[in-house]
């Protein structure tokens, strides 16, 4: 098999490939699932060349983590595919921390801001003025050098008339741990009494874990999630730090209980299988949400599973959509991208009501934006730090879904992640870069109010066909300029479907224009199953243009959209 078909096949990890070609994974290192029936036994084949390492038992079955000769990675995970005794087998990837972006110092924080006037509502903690996450005045953001838009924020402060959370909602901090000492969370930290008050190094509880106090860490095997990093202390501090306690700041939710559930090492990395035996913890512990701030492997069915099983039980789980600049709809960022129904994806926008810089985008699989630039909250040690990425955007959304379980308590994830969207707020700069193109609104959310959109519903799309499908030479020409025109009586919006196209990035486009030929979006690069952003109104002109330095295969489009 040629090294591109090994790529598709899923079949060549970092080892074989260039970081920017291939998800890292653990060297020599594969997950493997064998069919019902089958006991591990079957591993001592010598004819499988691998070796058993783990056994993992999770809530729902059973995993395997062997090892093998990293030169025979490639082989022996085709061997094993091809087994009838296997369900399936990939690599145990490596996730990381979806890296901050940058860090003002405190001092540098705190001399940027301008008095604020303070109201009843308003937390008494000290640095409560520098979350414009919660309340934005326009002039509060950390280290900012541009004004803010004052009222781009989560409206906390209108939802907290309504609630400010429950102990009864239980978040899972999925990160590097929780400092559950730090004096804004310890307060907010689940307490498994049975373990506090039962025997050291003994399993009082009976829950296969021991010691588990606050919760659980997979990166060492043991009872203390405490994080050595800041991360995950960062993120559980925007979903639940303490109010009106004299100390630093307020979350969203000043009530909830964190579980500190550590799979990524003090350096912010952690496999695969530790990933998925951390999302079965938590959802051992019945969880109501888990709160994902990390990302980067390749796609994996095995933590799909896991993520699966957590809906089942009711639980929603909150993903970063990714820093890295690109569109999750053509290069997938997970676990952000799995299409299951209990996933929220999340963009990160700015104190001035834009897309931030670095966030990851898409319009058909990121599904909100949420403050992620300039974050202030809870580190290690009892400390406070500003950082900036889409891992800060996470928890806002997980602190606002989080009010509306303690307001209404659970609902279908169907309905959640619906009345999500419907309920934010349209903004012009998320259009096309999430799905209902909208910013988070804690209070839109509890009362249910739904902004007027001019904009097309998600699950409202009709397809119709071309009467001729309309494609290019392959490879095309050189210097083209092909125009057409797509008309659909009574249309009040109308989007294409690219069904494979494979162009000159940035040099060689289909662009997507309006009836008045105002133009909507450049196509370019290489894409299937791809749709455009919509125009509004019955007719949507379509434009092929071409230089005449490169030419590639070209483009087929059978079918146009409509509502």
């Amino acid at each position: 098999m040629t090294k591109k078909g090994l790529i598709a096949a899923g079949l060549l990890s970092l080892a074989t490939l260039p970081v920017s070609h291939a998800a890292e994974s653990v060297p020599g290192e594969l997950i493997v699932k064998l069919k019902k029936g089958v006991e591990k036994s079957f591993f001592a084949q010598k004819n499988l060349g691998v070796e058993l390492k783990e056994e993992i038992n999770l809530s729902y079955g059973k995993l395997f983590v062997v090892k093998t000769d990293q030169k025979s990675l490639v082989s022996v995970r085709a061997s094993l595919a091809s087994n009838a005794d296997v369900e399936y087998v990939e690599p145990n990837y490596i996730y990381s921390i979806v890296k901050p972006i940058e860090e003002p110092s405190l001092d540098t924080v705190l001399n940027s801001l301008n008095p604020l006037m303070s109201d009843f509502a308003t937390p008494n903690d000290p640095k409560f003025d520098t979350l414009w996450g919660l309340r934005n005045t326009g002039s509060n953001e950390p280290g900012g050098r541009t004004p803010g838009r004052a009222g781009a924020d989560v409206s906390a402060m209108q939802a907290w008339e309504i609630t400010k959370g429950s102990k009864n909602i239980k978040i899972a901090v999925i990160d590097t741990g929780i400092d559950y000492r730090h004096p804004d969370l310890a307060d907010n930290m689940w307490v498994n009494e049975a373990e506090k008050n039962g025997q050291p190094g003994v399993d009082d509880d009976g829950n296969g874990y021991v010691d588990d106090i606050h919760g659980y860490d997979f990166a060492n095997n043991d009872g203390d999630p405490m994080d050595g990093h800041s991360h995950g202390t960062h993120t559980a501090g925007t979903i639940g730090a303490v109010h009106n306690n004299g100390q630093g700041i307020a979350g969203v939710m000043a009530d909830v209980t964190l579980v500190g559930v550590k799979f990524l090492t003090d350096s912010g990395s952690g496999s695969t299988a530790n990933a998925i035996k951390a999302i079965d913890y938590a959802t051992k512990v019945g969880v109501d949400i888990m709160s994902n701030s990390w990302g980067g492997g390749g796609r994996s069915q095995a933590l799909e599973d896991a993520i699966k099983r957590a809906a089942e039980a009711g639980i929603i789980f909150t993903a970063a959509a990714g820093n890295s600049r690109s569109d999750n709809d053509t290069r997938p960022h997970y676990p952000s991208n799995y299409d299951v129904e209990n996933v929220v994806s999340v963009a990160a926008h700015t104190a001035q009501d834009t897309l931030a810089s670095f966030s990851c985008y898409g319009k058909r699989t990121v599904h909100i934006a949420a403050p992620g630039h300039n974050i202030m909250s809870t580190v290690k040690n009892g400390g406070y730090k500003a950082y900036s990425g889409t891992s800060m955007a996470t928890p806002h959304v997980s602190g606002v879904i989080g009010l509306l379980l303690a307001n209404e308590g659970r609902m279908p994830h169907s309905e959640m992640r619906e009345r999500l969207l419907a309920t934010s707020i349209p903004v012009a700069a998320y259009r096309g870069k999430t799905i209902n193109g909208g910013r988070v609104d804690a209070y839109n959310l509890l009362t249910d109010t739904r902004p007027p959109r001019n904009e097309p519903k998600p699950g409202a799309w009709k397809s119709k066909k071309l009467d001729q499908v309309w494609e290019t030479e392959h490879p095309y020409a050189d210097n083209a300029n092909v125009e057409k025109v797509f008309k659909v009586e009574g249309a009040k919006f109308i989007r294409l479907k690219v069904k494979k196209f494979e162009l000159e990035a940035r040099y060689d486009n289909l662009i997507v224009s309006n009836g008045s030929r105002a133009e909507v979006q450049k196509i370019s690069g290489a894409g299937e199953g791809y749709v455009s952003d919509s125009v509004e109104g019955d007719t949507m002109v379509v434009t092929f243009k071409s230089d005449r330095s490169v030419s590639k295969w070209g483009f087929l489009i059978e079918e146009i959209e409509w509502q």
